[in-house]
């Protein structure tokens, strides 16, 4: 059996979601394929126990691009946000806790960083700013004659320069310093450059003192620009942004299957065209747009026999190995945590008391060891929607960093013990809560690998880092979306700007699509 397409989209996770939306607003006749029964990927909601649901992997939004929310008219499609700028709790493991609310914070007493926070904060984001164009655009590919390449790299320096002599020569020092050096230049509070470097590193491979973090919490914090909703929970759980999307696509035209796992991309001479179900099912269509990431798609889906040996070299040298976990926990009532005010646990709670604590947790993960003291990022989503949980119950959300893929004593027997681990790491802040526990889930990086189909377990699909950004991701010489076989694009986290709940690389991959159509 055989069905034609004009574009076929392998994934219906956000970004295979959003580029489908735009691709069928065009006019293109577009189908979508999804392994799982629910739509979202990562960010899809997750039964967690008869009548709970929760956060599979991404618990928080606070990226999603405002050009893409405006122009797909997600609010009119169901988006809807039950929580907006939350707070951010720095948990103190002596129950003096660190109150951030923007550049507000509470708990400093009469430190200097009241002031010299606010100052740092408005330094790194004026460079944000220069970046935040970035994220919507195709990253421009070097060396090349293209007009419209030079004209990006231009625009990127002109951004630059206009930040001033003073500013740019700034941002020039501290791109590829480490966070750790640099907050202690500026800062004096332990608890305030924890949770700030804590950002920085979340679901990298890297710990504060590594080279190149600054980079990656400026790129963080350029995904902020524009947005007046901060940190914020969807009504309906984060799933309810792939069910705004999906709705987006349907409206346009396009169609959406479920349950409906792809065995391989089809390849007629040289060009994509089309793709193979599992069940034997095959699919035509001009183009292949896959949301997998990048290893999965050239070495699983397509086969290495379609590439030359520089492009796998390159591939297998791109590091997607996550090092972050998902802990999933149903509560009996609303956990209690020492010197904490009730009405700071719907907030952002962070457990990195100091940079050094970071740090030491990062150190394990180095030999092959989960960290015996993990840095920890928790939501109770339910205290904002009930619609997720029955009366009395809520949902605890944790990401667990440090965690590596490759554990050396092997994940098989040691998830559980992690989870215990972890749980007795809350529970010191939180006295009784095992005592609450109804229902729990660890996802290790191998269970997010299998559960969500992303190669090594990595929320973003690959490390963002100085050499896996920009016009270098995946690959240097492929990073504009398209592939090395005509008619198999990408449009996931593998690609610019990366990972993160926000749209841009499934944004900028279909309009990519469509200049292209345009220009040939």
């Amino acid at each position: 059996m055989s069905t034609k397409f004009d574009v076929v989209i392998v994934g219906g996770g956000h970004n295979g979601l959003t580029c489908a939306a735009y691709l069928a607003k065009a006019g293109r006749r577009v189908l979508v394929v999804e392994a799982s029964d629910r739509l979202g990927g990562a960010a899809a909601n997750r039964e967690l126990a008869p009548g709970i649901t929760g956060p599979g992997c991404a618990h928080i939004l606070h990226q999603l691009h405002p050009a893409l929310r405006k122009q797909l008219k997600l609010d009119k499609h169901g988006l809807e946000l039950s929580a907006r700028q939350l707070h951010t709790v720095s948990l103190g493991e002596d129950g003096r806790h660190m109150v951030l609310t923007g550049t507000r914070v509470d708990g400093l007493g009469d430190s200097p960083d009241r002031e010299a926070w606010p100052a740092l904060h408005r330094r790194l984001m004026r460079m944000a700013g220069a970046l935040h164009p970035s994220l919507s655009q195709t990253a421009p590919r070097l060396g090349g004659g293209d007009w419209r390449d030079q004209l990006a790299l231009a625009k990127l320096g002109i951004r630059l320069r206009l930040l001033g002599k003073k500013h740019m020569r700034e941002f020039l020092r501290i791109v590829n310093m480490n966070v750790f050096d640099l907050l202690n230049d500026e800062l004096s509070d332990e608890r305030l450059k924890g949770a700030l470097a804590f950002d920085a590193v979340l679901g990298s491979n890297f710990g504060p003192r590594s080279p190149g973090s600054v980079l990656t919490w400026l790129y963080r914090l350029a995904g902020d620009v524009g947005s007046s909703d901060g940190l914020a929970i969807p009504r309906g759980g984060m799933g309810a942004v792939a069910e705004a999307l999906a709705n987006a696509a349907r409206s346009y035209g396009a169609e959406i299957r479920t349950g409906s796992p792809v065995r391989r991309v089809l390849v007629d001479g040289d060009r994509a065209c089309g793709i193979e179900l599992e069940g034997g099912e095959t699919i035509t269509a001009d183009l292949v747009v896959s949301n997998a990431d990048p290893k999965r798609t050239f070495l699983s889906l397509l086969g290495a026999e379609h590439l030359d040996t520089g492009f796998v070299r390159r591939l297998n040298g791109f590091r997607s190995n996550g090092l972050a976990a998902k802990l999933n926990l149903v509560l009996e009532g609303v956990p209690a945590f020492t010197g904490l005010e009730s009405t700071l646990l719907g907030g952002r709670l962070v457990l990195a008391p100091d940079m050094g604590y970071i740090e030491r947790a990062f150190d394990h993960a180095k030999y092959g060891e989960y960290s015996s003291a993990p840095a920890l990022e928790i939501t109770i989503p339910t205290l904002h929607d009930d619609s997720l949980a029955s009366a009395g119950r809520h949902v605890m959300s944790v990401v667990v960093q440090y965690a590596p893929y490759a554990l050396k004593a092997g994940w098989e027997g040691s998830r559980e013990g992690f989870a215990d681990h972890v749980v007795a790491r809350i529970e010191s802040l939180a006295p009784g809560l095992s005592g609450q526990i109804v229902a729990r889930e660890m996802l290790a990086p191998p269970d997010l690998e299998r559960e969500f189909g992303m190669t090594g377990g990595h929320w973003h699909h690959g490390d963002l880092s100085v050499d896996q950004m920009l016009m270098l991701r995946p690959v240097p010489g492929f990073a504009q979306y398209a592939s090395p076989v005509p008619g198999l694009y990408l449009c996931g986290a593998g690609t610019h700007p990366g990972g993160g709940v926000m749209g841009a690389a499934g944004m900028n991959a279909a309009k990519r699509i469509l200049a292209k159509e345009a220009s040939s």
